[in-house]
């Protein structure tokens, strides 16, 4: 009996050098600001001028987890994109780009993001690991992020966040290759992120 009853003491004690030893991580959750987010695109028209576009659209959220002592530092994104809201300038163009040539919105209307890891260069933000789904085909992404920063905004009374990073896809990978070669194959893909804490 006495020895359950040192057990028990010793229980506790166990538990909280245990829970020393593993730095804890406090995980903040950010909404995206649709309002302030954008995703665009860029592709080379037929060799003579570099043409864009974006999708107007995007919600989802962002987490970021930072240990306690400041250390360590990692997260998650998830993005939805409103494949219906494309916009080129061009009412023709964005019906083409809906229609089952392209990004087949009828069928497919969103495309998601969701990351597999955060890459953090103390505190900056340096590299986002992801999965990247256009038409019900999925492929590995990894978005370069050239600015990272966070701060309380008076606007919103709480912390935000925002990004950008772009990452270089082909877009035959994703059943998009249609005028392949006179139209690129290879599409930037740029994203501007806004986000508020929950």
């Amino acid at each position: 009996m006495w020895r359950s009853l040192v057990s028990l003491w010793q229980l506790p004690l166990v538990t909280m050098l245990a829970t020393a030893s593993t730095p804890l991580l406090a995980a903040d959750r950010y909404r995206v600001d649709s309002e302030h987010t954008y995703s665009s695109f860029e592709y080379l028209h037929w060799g003579l001028s570099r043409q864009s576009g974006r999708f107007d659209k995007n919600s989802g959220n962002i987490q970021i987890d930072v240990s306690q002592d400041g250390s360590t530092k990692s997260g998650s994104i998830d993005l939805s994109i409103d494949a219906t809201s494309v916009n080129t300038g061009s009412d023709l163009f964005d019906k083409t780009l809906r229609s089952a040539s392209f990004f087949d919105v009828v069928s497919f209307p969103v495309i998601r993001f969701q990351s597999d890891k955060l890459l953090f260069d103390g505190e900056q933000l340096r590299q986002v690991e992801g999965q990247l789904s256009i038409k019900g085909i999925t492929r590995p992404v990894t978005l370069q992020i050239s600015h990272f920063h966070c701060h309380f905004m008076l606007l919103y009374l709480k912390q935000a966040c925002g990004a950008n990073g772009e990452a270089t896809v082909k877009r035959s990978d994703y059943d998009l290759g249609r005028y392949v070669p006179f139209v690129s194959d290879d599409i930037t893909l740029r994203f501007s992120i806004e986000a508020i804490r929950e």
